[in-house]
């Protein structure tokens, strides 16, 4: 990944109610060090957006996301390797994969699934990867946090074949109400970025309308999927406030209502304790 180009959303006006982006890339959308860190936190906090947690898609990612959990105690983090990546995946990787997914700042096993988008890596080694990251997350006992592109049929039959974890988190949210209610009736939590604010995703924002608000998170997915009426621009945690809000115009719900909800879940979802 790298960083959008233009300048950044202005921050908006802070929420109420704190809240948590659940999924984000603060490598990606420029982090180098503490200080980025600490920088990026600063703009996410003054416009409520309290905590995050950072997710890897490959192994230099990974070990990225763990180091800078511990730099900021606003960040957590997420390892695994992303569909795209699992072309070659070995037992090294598997291996050192396991070892920081342990480690006490990792709360989810995550991004993993499957993408068919993307012709990166066959579906084959997409789906054995996927059935290894399952159970690693059951044998860690932490949520799994699963990237679905394309693959809706392929993520839930697999789901199905290994056991599903406790707590299965389908981040960027990409389906239709169809599919949204069989995630909600399999107890799946369904976290929505920027995508539900786009004025052409239609069919996502009748499916975020069938969601329960205990199984709802919202994220930034940063520095991508930067939320209306910004879309292209640079992406980062503080952008959540944007779709938080957007979310509670959707569901009719006042925002700070749905910060404390939202805010509920992620911490009993990934243990954050926020």
């Amino acid at each position: 990944m790298t960083p959008r180009k233009g300048a950044r959303p202005p921050i908006p006006e802070r929420l109420p109610v704190s809240a948590v982006d659940a999924h984000t890339h603060l490598e990606a959308c420029g982090a180098k060090d503490s200080a980025d860190v600490r920088s990026m936190m600063d703009r996410a906090e003054s416009a409520g957006i309290g905590h995050a947690i950072t997710v890897a898609d490959d192994m230099a990612a990974a070990r990225w996301a763990v180091e800078a959990s511990t730099w900021d105690d606003r960040v957590f983090a997420a390892v695994a390797l992303h569909p795209t990546r699992t072309k070659d995946f070995g037992d090294a990787e598997r291996e050192e994969l396991a070892e920081l997914a342990a480690h006490p700042r990792v709360v989810a096993v995550g991004e993993t699934g499957l993408d068919y988008y993307w012709d990166y890596a066959p579906h084959d080694a997409q789906q054995d990867a996927f059935r290894w990251h399952i159970g690693l997350s059951k044998r860690l006992g932490k949520p799994l946090m699963i990237h679905d592109r394309d693959a809706h049929e392929d993520v839930l039959r697999i789901l199905d074949e290994e056991g599903a974890p406790d707590t299965v988190v389908f981040h960027s949210f990409s389906g239709d109400v169809d599919m949204a209610r069989r995630c909600v009736d399999a107890g799946y939590v369904l976290s929505f970025s920027g995508t539900v604010t786009f004025r052409n995703a239609g069919a996502l924002r009748e499916a975020a309308m069938v969601v329960p608000l205990q199984q709802l998170l919202v994220e930034t997915d940063a520095p991508f999927l930067t939320p209306h009426p910004f879309r292209g621009r640079p992406n980062e945690p503080y952008c959540a406030a944007y779709t938080l809000r957007e979310l509670a115009d959707l569901r009719g719900v006042h925002v700070g209502e749905l910060a404390t909800i939202v805010t509920a879940t992620v911490n009993r979802v990934f243990g954050l304790g926020v």
